[in-house]
């Protein structure tokens, strides 16, 4: 009785009755050719009520008025058949079982539902259209206008979903295979190949594209941009494809292309079902939870369900804001947030021991090259190496399973204090491994995509400002990872971890600093030539070419196609103790004192101009 509430409803029941009536009459009229004989009409008025009380209780248990008449589509029209098929079938039955007329003519109950079908999904229809014109023919007119870049599966998706879209008007479609030119989809029509976009924009006033090529190699996304960027069209996308597959993004949802669309990496596969056995219900302790690599690794393992999650920074306001973030996005996820230092002992013990974690991840360092070369040098190794000391021989001590640091590419033959400081924090995760108890597992990797100190917020920073953008030096290249791709890669390296390996990840081919400077001038709607880009030179310590493995190193495969395992120099117990006793020897020491003394504990490191 709900649905009599609602004076639409009422409204949809009387029209079908109507049909009904409309319908079972017609039938009559088609079959006497529109000269009813008296008696049949007499017949035809008294078969009526049976019709409609029988049409009327098959339409309501089939909840034909639960739908929305201007969304109207093709579940209510299979509805609809159903329901004029049952009919069809239970009117002429309840007939003779029942009322036992003289005769209706066979041919109307065959014209009924023909007839019925056509009055109850064409008024449906035709009221869909209406409505869509009325509600959004005007805004269409005033949308604007916009072209789509491909057209495949994605841009025919987008087509249907921003049919309603007030803000946008699509004027036509782009792509470059010869089969789909000409070609229309849901009325849009392809207009040309994607080179086209030039003169196209010009001729349909248009300003905006939207690339709907998620499935696209990063390559050809790229040429998508560039192509933007010279007809002076912003460009828009889609979500990716990953995005989409896996649920978190609808296709109407665009936004801003960003470098991750142009970086273009394959889709990580993940031993989900391992990583659920590693994860699931574990106490996880993270350090530097509040950082870029730190708080995505906190959002990856909070996908497993971890038993607690244990949280560790020395920053107050990052720790406050991840622990918000996590109050909104996973609360179901028991979070315990802990402020303290990696250096002080008596303070990772005790929060250790207090919540007794099974897994840890170590990613709290200094990795800010220059900052870390001058004036900083010695506060380096004591974080680095010494922290890295105080939290891995806790882990030992409180039977903590798995043990995984957070590594660098810059500590492969490095040239700077901060990656020389990183490969001891290898050797000293490797020389506290034993046989048996916490297995010491670290991951290697290079840049990532967005993170603190990285150089993509300065240059966003830099292009706002209206330039110029500074570049050490026009070689300089570097290798990128998005942080959720190297986060999801160091679940994978911890779980596959025996102890005491080096995971170096597969960081794809190394890019040029300046090329994403350009990247970056594009995506921001400029052309190349309205921001300057100016060669300050090398910093000190800063490598021209970045490394993923030393010169005397080898690796070995593994059954994850990103990950391969590093055959790298290792350290024994009475080398620690040495390295202890050098750090706590000292309160503090100059750079130059340092660099000097680095060059002994780490051999290949090679201090900058020497």
């Amino acid at each position: 009785m709900t649905l009599f509430r609602n004076p639409r409803t009422l409204l949809a029941v009387s029209h079908d009755i109507a049909a009904v009536l409309i319908a079972w009459c017609a039938g009559y009229l088609l079959r006497f050719n529109l000269e009813i004989p008296h008696y049949y009409v007499l017949q035809m008025v008294d078969s009526l009520f049976i019709a409609v009380i029988v049409q009327a209780i098959i339409f309501l248990r089939l909840g034909l008025y639960r739908g929305i008449w201007k969304y109207a589509s093709l579940p209510d029209l299979k509805k609809i058949v159903l329901a004029v098929g049952m009919g069809a079938a239970a009117i002429p039955t309840f007939m003779y079982m029942v009322h036992n007329p003289v005769g209706v003519p066979r041919s109307v109950f065959i014209l009924y539902p023909i007839l019925l079908l056509l009055i109850m999904g064409g008024s449906r229809l035709t009221y869909r259209a209406w409505k869509e014109k009325h509600l959004h023919g005007f805004s269409k007119l005033g949308g604007k206008p916009v072209l789509i870049l491909g057209a495949g599966d994605a841009a025919a998706n987008l087509v249907k979903s921003l049919e309603r879209s007030a803000e946008w008007r699509i004027v036509g479609l782009l792509d470059d295979d010869p089969m789909k030119q000409s070609g229309m989809i849901h009325g849009i029509r392809v207009l040309g190949k994607l080179v086209e976009l030039e003169n196209m924009s010009e001729k349909l006033g248009v300003e905006n594209a939207i690339i709907a090529m998620p499935e696209a190699s990063h390559n050809e996304r790229r040429k998508a941009l560039e192509l933007c960027s010279s007809a002076g069209v912003k460009a828009l996308t889609v979500p990716s494809f990953d995005d989409l597959i896996g649920g978190k993004l609808t296709i109407s949802q665009i936004r801003n292309v960003e470098l991750d669309d142009l970086l273009g990496r394959d889709p990580i596969q993940l031993d989900s079902a391992g990583l659920g056995e590693f994860l699931t219900g574990k106490t996880v302790m993270v350090t530097g939870a509040g950082g870029s690599i730190g708080s995505e690794l906190c959002r990856q393992i909070a996908k497993f369900f971890p038993g607690k999650l244990v949280l560790f920074d020395s920053s107050e306001f990052s720790l406050y804001t991840i622990e918000q973030e996590f109050r909104n996005n996973f609360p179901n996820t028991p979070v315990v947030c802990t402020v303290g230092d990696v250096k002080n002992e008596s303070r990772v013990e005790q929060i250790m021991a207090s919540n007794r974690p099974e897994i840890l991840f170590h990613a709290a360092a200094y990795k800010h090259v220059p900052l870390m070369e001058e004036e900083n040098a010695w506060e380096a190794v004591r974080n680095n190496v010494y922290g890295t000391y105080v939290v891995a021989n806790a882990a030992r001590k409180f039977g903590i399973r798995k043990f995984v640091l957070i590594s660098t590419d810059k500590a492969v033959n490095p040239t700077n204090v901060m990656g020389s400081t990183k490969r001891l924090a290898e050797l000293v995760c490797q020389s506290l491994q034993e046989s048996e108890g916490t297995r010491f597992v670290m991951v290697r990797f290079g840049n990532v995509l967005g993170s603190t100190g990285s150089v993509i917020p300065k240059f966003k920073a830099q292009i706002e400002q209206g330039g110029p953008i500074t570049v050490t030096h026009p070689e300089i290249t570097r290798y990128f990872m998005s942080i959720p791709e190297a986060a999801q890669l160091v679940l994978q390296a911890g779980l596959m971890g025996q102890g005491g390996e080096i995971f170096v990840l597969d960081m794809g081919e190394p890019v040029k600093i300046v090329d994403l400077a350009k990247d970056l001038v594009r995506l921001s709607g400029f052309g190349e030539d309205d921001i300057d880009i100016v060669y300050t030179g090398l910093r000190p310590g800063e490598k021209l070419y970045e490394e993923l493995l030393a010169d005397d190193e080898q690796t070995l495969p593994t059954p994850h196609p990103k990950l391969r395992i590093a055959k790298a120099r290792t350290e024994d117990a009475a080398w620690l103790s040495n390295l202890i006793e050098w750090m706590a020897r000292y309160d503090t020491r100059s750079d130059d004192e340092v660099r000097h003394d680095l060059a002994k504990w780490v051999p290949e490191y090679k201090p900058h101009g020497h």
